[in-house]
C-alpha cells in the first residue's frame, strides 16, 4: 500500500470509476481482493504486463521503458494516479509530458515540416514543368515533324542512288550506250553514202565511234557474264 501522509487512503478496485474510458485490463478486476498501488496501477496503464500475463511480441514494452514509467509515476499521490486512470484529458497531458513521447512527437512535427517543404517546393516547380512539358510537345509537333520529313527524303535519295547504281542498272545503261554509239556510226555511214560528208572525215569519226562502241560491248559481256556466273 502507499501512502502519501495520514489523510490519504488505499486504492482500493471500487474506488475506481466504473464508467472509465480505460478497458478492464487497464483499470483492474473487481474480483481482486488486493488493493491497487500506485506502481501496479501504473503499470496497468501503460501496459507493462509480466511475462507470465501475455505472450511476448515485438511491441512489448523493454524493462529499461517500464522502470522509467515506474519512476515517473512512483511519486504521485493516490489522487493524482486516480485522476490518471478516469480522466483521459489528465491522461493525455501526462503522456505527452513523457521524455519518449516528447521525442516522437517532435519527430513527427520535423517529418511534417519537411512534408510541407517538399510539397511547396513541388508546386513551386510546377510552372517550369508545364514549361518543358509545351516545350516537348512544340518539339513532337513541329521539330519532329520537320527532322522526320527530312529522313523521308534522305530514304527516298538513298533507294534512288541504291537503284541507279544497281548491276542490273549498270547493264542498261551501259547497252543504251552501246547501241547509242552504233547508230551514230550507222548515221554517219548514211552521210558518206549520200555524199554529205568526205572521206577524209567520214573515217577519223567512223573510227572513233566504232573504237567506243567495241569497248563497250566487251565491256557489257564481260559485266553481263560476271553477274549472271
Amino acid at each position: 500500500c502507499i501512502f502519501r501522509g495520514s489523510q490519504e487512503q488505499q486504492v482500493r478496485p471500487q474506488d475506481i470509476p466504473t464508467q472509465s474510458w480505460y478497458p478492464p485490463s487497464v483499470v483492474g478486476s473487481p474480483a481482486s481482493s488486493h488493493p491497487s498501488t500506485p506502481s501496479s496501477a501504473a503499470s496497468s496503464s501503460f501496459g507493462f504486463h509480466k511475462p507470465s500475463d501475455r505472450p511476448q511480441s515485438p511491441s512489448q514494452v523493454s524493462p529499461s521503458e517500464a522502470a522509467g514509467m515506474i519512476a515517473l509515476l512512483k511519486d504521485k499521490s493516490v489522487d493524482e494516479l486516480r485522476k490518471l486512470l478516469s480522466d483521459k484529458e489528465a491522461y493525455n497531458n501526462f503522456l505527452i509530458s513523457v521524455d519518449q513521447v516528447k521525442m516522437q512527437n517532435n519527430l513527427r512535427d520535423e517529418l511534417r515540416k519537411e512534408t510541407l517543404q517538399l510539397a511547396r517546393e513541388n508546386l513551386e516547380k510546377e510552372p517550369q514543368i508545364q514549361e518543358l512539358r509545351n516545350q516537348c510537345r512544340i518539339i513532337r509537333t513541329s521539330e519532329l515533324a520537320a527532322a522526320r520529313e527530312k529522313l523521308n527524303e534522305l530514304e527516298r535519295r538513298k533507294e534512288e542512288t541504291l537503284k541507279f547504281y544497281s548491276p542490273s542498272s549498270l547493264l542498261q545503261r551501259l547497252q543504251e550506250a552501246m547501241n547509242k554509239s552504233d547508230e551514230e556510226s550507222e548515221a554517219l555511214h548514211r552521210q558518206l553514202v549520200d555524199k554529205e560528208i568526205d572521206v577524209g572525215p567520214f573515217v577519223q569519226k567512223y573510227k572513233a565511234l566504232r573504237t567506243t562502241y567495241h569497248r563497250r560491248a566487251l565491256i557489257y559481256l564481260a559485266a553481263k557474264t560476271s553477274t549472271t556466273g
